[in-house]
């Protein structure tokens, strides 16, 4: 194999025998010049013809002080010229040998050539064929153009320059690559391989323009039958391409909305399959019918019912993320495919969504119309495996989710009976819950936080809970975790921190001492407006920001760690401290918890339930009030229900406790008794 340097020279050989053959004149000494270029890979280069006769400063020479290589070209009996490289700030030796080799090659080739036109050693027959092969090649409409087998170009006829828009001059010398699309710069063309391939592919003119090219490969043998190189045919068949991509959108596209039909739809559900079940995920179809469509097409005319369904294809588009499918079946009938979820259920926030994306009206010609959706779910594993299953089951349901249209809340049913039951349980819930946070059902409780030396309480954590009307009071379990499916766990949140801190403003302005008032902050919630929020928040209330503390989990802080740091670092310097709950449970990585500017850990109730009789608790209570100690951490452990535990988490260090053992979560009147009670021992 022949070494980088080898390669280059074969290939600058191979350009100026070309070059010799097809130029003259300023061309020829043009092309010499590039080729002297690109062989020394030197900035500047030229080929001078009168340089052999003209000694000192000139016109195109490099300035005094540039590192320059100069080699005549001389033959037996004349000289014809010099290269002259310039530019870099030194050259080697083997630059030198490299420039000295291509001076002699080129001298060779001008002598031979000079013979060739001198009427006492010319052939007239070999001229003649050279003019016809050369005329013949440029008559050809197609582009033809020779490699040689490093891929650089060594011959490049009129059609060539008709179709790149490039001359000869400019492409002879040149690796093909230069004509790529950047993006395809990486495929294997083959020039290095056996012609007689066809291959469509993508090109650039000189205008900037690209195209499609068929590429047709063929050797290219030299007299003695071996391959020396590749001669190319290139057609643009841009215009073809075009069509076949028009009708292409026509067999799989529908016109009016410019969806996916039913025929794209079965193909590309059946590919969210494929990936739901490699990575044991579930899957969801929604088949949606339009309600009042019907009507308004019939009572204001087809034209007015087509503008409907494009910009309602728009809405349901823009309800959805870019990897979930929509696509239009026939009418008024929409499906959406979802496959990168978790649980089937969050397909009721998703079908909900593209519900509130119709709400508003619709105004076309003058007409304010309004259309509702029902819409039916089957779920895959549970209900089937293949796309026309699943179709044929959702589109069921939505019959069943149609005859309560009326209802919002009624024109959502999956196909399952079971799930129905839970999809309206959670959808009674969720709007239970949005209520509540406009009417003034929510409250908080505070759990307080004792010292394990003395017992004092040192803080709290503030709880929400939900005083429902009828129902009395919601346990958080019932509602906190669909707060966080249905992203309301942000406007939840935001109550809290208000609630807490107006409490504590509270305590403040009576002269209770200092306390830490603990809120959770979910993953949610922890973006770069939850600083402004906070400091809002305590200017509001005039509150020392010694009394607000944020605890959050290590799920929430496992993402993007370089931003989750600045928040942190941005509350900090607010005054308001940070704890890491329910440490041990999710994604500890002690690398990232010594970075992170918190001042407590929290040791989760799973962990202090088993203490003092179970091996691992202990274990892992041990290790973790270890590690706090070591990073200067203060460490709290919830759950603490038995005099056994807090004894457990003295003797292992811990410096706080939280539990039944000393209280249960109390409203604000009855924990201020309790506090202003235990302050008086």
């Amino acid at each position: 194999m022949p070494t980088p340097a080898a390669a280059d020279f074969i290939a600058s050989s191979a350009a100026v025998c070309d070059a010799v053959l097809q130029l003259q004149g300023g061309a020829l000494h043009e092309a010499l010049g590039r080729i002297a270029r690109i062989l020394l890979a030197s900035p500047y280069g030229m080929f001078d013809p009168r340089a052999h006769a003209v000694h000192g400063a000139q016109a195109g020479q490099p300035p005094v002080g540039v590192g320059q290589l100069r080699q005549p070209v001389a033959g037996t009996d004349s000289v014809f010229g010099c290269y002259i490289v310039f530019g870099r700030s030194r050259y080697t030796d083997e630059d030198r040998h490299l420039l000295a080799s291509l001076a002699k090659l080129t001298a060779s080739l001008l002598q031979l050539h000079a013979a060739r036109h001198d009427p006492s050693t010319q052939s007239t027959e070999a001229e003649a064929q050279l003019s016809r092969q050369t005329q013949i090649l440029d008559k050809i409409q197609e582009s033809v153009l020779t490699l040689d087998g490093g891929g650089y170009i060594t011959s490049w006829n009129k059609g060539a320059e008709r179709l790149f828009g490039y001359s000869a001059s400019e492409a002879v010398g040149q690796h093909i690559l230069f004509l790529y699309v950047d993006e395809d710069a990486n495929f294997p063309d083959a020039f290095a391989e056996q012609g007689g391939r066809i291959m469509e592919v993508r090109r650039r003119k000189k205008s900037g323009e690209v195209f499609w090219a068929s590429l047709t490969l063929s050797p290219l043998l030299d007299p003695n039958g071996r391959q020396s190189g590749l001669i190319a045919y290139i057609a643009d068949i841009t215009g073809r391409k075009q069509a076949e991509e028009r009708l292409h959108h026509l067999a799989y596209y529908d016109a009016l909305t410019n969806l996916p039909n039913r025929t794209l739809l079965a193909k590309l559900l059946d590919q969210g399959l494929a990936m739901a079940q490699r990575k044991d995920m579930a899957g969801c179809v929604l088949f949606i019918d339009l309600n009042r469509f019907k009507w308004i097409n019939d009572t204001l005319g087809r034209a007015i019912g087509d503008e409907l369904l494009r910009q309602v294809s728009l809405r349901l588009k823009g309800a959805l993320r870019e990897e979930d499918i929509v696509a239009r079946l026939s009418g008024d009938e929409f499906v959406v495919g979802l496959f990168d979820i978790r649980q089937h259920f969050e397909a009721t926030t998703v079908a909900q969504k593209l519900q509130a994306s119709l709400v508003q009206p619709f105004m076309i010609e003058g007409h304010d119309l309004r259309v509702g959706a029902s819409i039916g779910i089957s779920v895959y594993p549970q209900d089937g495996g293949d796309a026309e299953t699943l179709l044929r089951l959702a589109d069921i349901a939505m019959a069943r989710a149609k005859q309560g249209h009326d209802n919002l809340e009624d024109s959502v049913a999956f196909y399952s009976l079971d799930m129905n039951h839970g999809m309206h349980e959670r959808m009674r819930i969720e709007s239970g819950l949005r209520h509540a946070l406009g009417h003034g059902e929510l409250l908080l409780h505070y759990q307080a936080k004792f010292a394990i030396d003395d017992i004092r309480i040192i803080g709290a954590e503030a709880l929400v809970r939900w005083q429902h009307p009828e129902r009395g009071l919601v346990p958080p379990a019932e509602f906190i975790p669909l707060a966080e499916t249905t992203g309301l766990i942000v406007q939840v949140g935001e109550w809290v921190l208000e609630a807490a801190c107006a409490q504590a403003a509270i305590w403040q302005s009576a002269g209770l001492p200092v306390l830490r008032i603990a809120i959770n902050v979910s993953a949610r919630e922890f973006t770069p407006a939850l600083p402004v929020r906070v400091a809002a928040t305590l200017a509001r209330y005039q509150l020392a920001p010694e009394w607000l503390e944020l605890e959050i989990t290590e799920s929430a802080l496992m993402h993007d760690i370089g931003r989750v740091i600045e928040i942190m670092d941005s509350i900090n310097a607010l005054g308001v401290t940070l704890s890491l709950d329910d440490f041990g449970t999710g994604y500890s990585s002690l690398s990232y918890l010594k970075r992170f500017p918190i001042q407590s850990l929290k040791i989760d109730r799973s962990f202090t339930m088993g203490l003092p009789d179970d091996p691992s608790d202990c274990a892992i209570a041990t290790t973790i009030i270890g590690i706090g100690q070591k990073l200067g951490h203060r460490v709290i452990a919830e759950g603490v229900e038995t005099v056994e535990q807090m004894e457990f988490l003295r003797k292992s260090g811990c410096d706080e406790v939280q539990g039944y053992l000393f209280s249960k979560p109390l409203g604000a009147e009855a924990f201020e008794k309790a506090l202003r009670e235990n302050w008086l021992l």
